[in-house]
Formats: structure tokens, sequence, C-alpha cells
């Protein structure tokens, strides 16, 4: 399967945190969403993201060690098009500025907002919701 998909996280303190060469950002309490593709292996990208031990590799992996996958949605396609998807959700959500996005000109691939604001942003997306408890 291949695809793109939206990991939907909680951070349930605000924490400052170093995400590889970027700077440490200071991230607020609540809800983010980071949106990803795997053009080669989406179920195993999203496998390895529900992983405790891993390799330290993405931005996303720094975050996900402080922060709670709550969901993770997914819509295939043998098309990239995480940078579609997120120029949609920065025109609804706060941006994390560079994160996820050193391959190519997007604002970020990480954003925030409350949980209401999240769904509503993707509501119109054509996703699907990844079971959690079905493939951990």
């Amino acid at each position: 399967m291949r695809g793109s998909y939206l990991m939907l996280v909680e951070l349930k303190n605000p924490k400052k945190i170093q995400i590889g060469n970027l700077r440490d950002i200071d991230f607020k309490k609540g809800f983010y969403i980071y949106v990803g593709s795997a053009l080669s292996g989406l179920n195993q990208r999203i496998q390895r993201h529900l992983r405790k031990q891993k390799k330290i590799h993405w931005h996303i992996d720094y975050l996900l060690t402080h922060a709670k996958i709550v969901d993770i949605f997914y819509k295939q396609s043998t098309l990239k098009e995480e940078c579609c998807i997120a120029k949609i959700l920065e025109k609804e959500l706060s941006i994390i500025p560079n994160f996820g996005c050193s391959d190519c000109t997007c604002k970020s691939h990480l954003f925030h907002g409350s949980y209401e604001d999240i769904k509503n942003a993707i509501a119109n997306l054509e996703i699907k919701q990844y079971s959690i408890n079905a493939k951990s």
C-alpha cells in the first residue's frame, strides 16, 4: 500500500524539544497533526511510527518521544500528496515552521490546533482511519 498519512498526536504538557537540526521548539500543550507520505510502504511506515523503540530519524520522531499518537489517517495513492494536504491544513491550523518539510518548499508538515479544529480541518480530505489497536 502506498500513499499519505496524517498522525494526530497529543502533548500532555508544554515542552521545549530539540528537533534534529532545526532548533529547540517550544511546543504548547495540546493536539498536533503531522502529514507524511510513504510511496513504498505505507503500512510499514505507520507501524514504524507506532513502535516505541526505533532510531530517531525524522522530525516527527523527536516529537513522538514526548507525545502520544491518538489517531492515524491515511489515503492510498501512487502520487505524493502530502504537500497538497499540508497546504490545505495550513489555511486552518497553526503551523510549526519548517517541521517535517526539509525535502520540499512547504511551510510545515506539522500543525497545531484544538482537537475539534483538527478534526474539522481533515473532515473534507478523502482519508480513512487507520486502526491503531488492530495493527500495533
